[in-house]
């Protein structure tokens, strides 16, 4: 084989390999953005619930001391 020839298998297989890491990139981003999505989600469900609760203590009777005291 000629040197130009090694040079173009050489080429292609980079371009191979290169195309699959790009692939295999793109797999673990999709992977990812879902876990994001996912803990925004319980983020939202968390901060809900929080600021629920918090109206809720404002609205419970003050703490005063009992008679026996």
């Amino acid at each position: 084989m000629s040197d130009e020839q090694n040079r173009i298998i050489k080429l292609e297989e980079m371009v191979a390999h290169q195309a699959k890491t790009i692939e295999e990139l793109s797999d673990q981003l999709a992977e990812q953005w879902k876990v994001v999505e996912q803990t925004r989600q319980k983020l939202d469900r968390l901060t809900e619930r929080f600021l629920t609760l918090e109206e809720q203590s404002l609205d419970a009777p003050a703490i005063t001391r009992p008679p026996h005291y």
